[in-house]
């Protein structure tokens, strides 16, 4: 018996069906004597398809609206579920973000969660209700607007909301088993894990897995909420995320993590004085564009290039932004290149190992792979390469850390 949280992505209730199935689940959850609360995902296609929609009717929607739009997926699949729990013989109620009490900033699109009032949820589970709650959304603290959270925003909502209420754990249920050493469509001796890090999965999250999403795995990890990654098609034992332990850091590295969603920017012939940089960056960061990696060469005759990265899909956005910039800086121009891509190791056995980062830089170089810039942190080694060799790098590194082994 226990106070569970879960979770249940697009992919798990694709159709009526696979609510049927979903429902069913939670049922078994309840009978064995668990309190649950449900966090419900848009259904598969859903956002993308009100997206098109906006799109079709307008070339730059308000965020404002669109986070009313999009937030009404999650609505309607959390009905759904409602709607056959209790047909079921399961007594269930839906709540949309705001009934929850999920207070947001104001970042339209991006929104993160300041506050949750949990107090009509945990009322509810005391009537013997099954909550299911809307992911993905919230109202903002100003204006009390509807705000959605991000894509994969439902992860950060089911973890949230398992703090919030002190839940035993928080279950997220999806289309894979949990969390593999690399992509199993790109190296098929990956591994299944059966523990690993916050560390390690913030890492492998903000590198390009799409398993969890980073803010999910912070909200876990700064009030130290398990999160179990499972299948919701077999139910088996999944990932656990959770705190280090010694048999942790015996892995030199835990995984391989790869990025496509990358663009290098680079602003030729900055004058190298004071404040040239604060000007970039914090113009990039005012329309919330996300960077990366950042490089900047040795001055010479007064000035430096500068490079970046940001996602792909802002890279038009921020070259935009950065045009009026440049001639307020006096730099040279812009140069924008999308071919490239980024790879990554991960564990904190990297910690208390030397070696690694050569060892990284020696594989690729013995596959003929070049790398354009490199970014560290205590756990992990980052390189940003061509997109034409991103396959085979994380091949490589897999084989070479002894990731393919049992």
């Amino acid at each position: 018996m226990g106070l569970i949280v879960q979770k249940y992505g697009g992919t798990s209730v694709g159709t009526l069906e696979k609510i049927k199935n979903v429902c069913k689940h939670i049922k078994e959850t309840k009978e064995k004597g668990n309190k649950v609360v449900v966090t419900i995902s848009a259904m598969a296609g859903e956002t993308d398809k009100l997206v098109e929609m906006a799109y079709a009717l307008s070339k730059s929607p308000k965020e404002r609206e669109m986070d009313l739009l999009l937030s009404s997926g999650e609505r309607i699949s959390s009905a759904l579920v409602a709607i056959y729990l209790n047909e079921f013989g399961v007594k269930a109620a839906a709540l949309t973000g705001r009934q929850c009490g999920i207070v947001t900033d104001s970042a339209h699109t991006k929104a993160r969660i300041k506050n949750i009032d949990a107090k009509k949820i945990l009322n509810m589970l005391e009537d013997n209700y099954v909550v299911i709650v809307a992911g993905f959304q919230g109202i903002s603290e100003d204006t009390g607007d509807v705000t959605t959270l991000g894509r994969g925003g439902s992860d950060t909502t089911a973890v949230a909301v398992a703090c919030a209420i002190k839940a035993d754990v928080c279950e997220i249920y999806t289309d894979v088993d949990g969390v593999y050493t690399a992509d199993p469509r790109i190296v098929e001796k990956a591994r299944k894990l059966d523990k690993i890090t916050y560390e390690e999965m913030m890492e492998l999250a903000s590198l390009g897995s799409k398993v969890l999403q980073i803010r999910s795995v912070e909200f876990g990890m700064k009030y130290r909420m398990p999160i179990m990654v499972i299948s919701s098609y077999t139910y088996n034992p999944g990932t656990l995320v959770t705190w280090e332990d010694e048999n942790m850091e015996k892995a030199l590295v835990s995984g391989i993590a790869h990025d496509k969603n990358q663009a290098r920017i680079t602003i030729v012939k900055v004058p190298d004085k004071p404040g040239t940089s604060a000007k970039i960056f914090g113009a990039i960061a005012e329309k919330n564009i996300n960077v990366d990696v950042i490089v900047q060469n040795a001055s010479e005759e007064g000035y430096t290039d500068i490079s970046f990265t940001v996602p792909r899909n802002e890279a038009d956005k921020a070259y935009d932004l950065l045009k009026s910039i440049i001639k307020e800086i006096s730099a040279s121009e812009i140069e924008v290149r999308k071919d490239i891509a980024k790879v990554s190791i991960v564990g904190v056995g990297m910690r208390s190992h030397p070696g690694v980062a050569a060892k990284m830089f020696g594989t690729l170089a013995k596959e003929g792979i070049n790398i354009l810039m490199i970014t560290t942190s205590e756990i992990k080694v980052s390189c940003i390469i061509e997109e034409k060799y991103l396959e085979l790098a994380v091949r490589a590194l897999h084989t070479a850390f002894g990731l393919d082994k049992e």
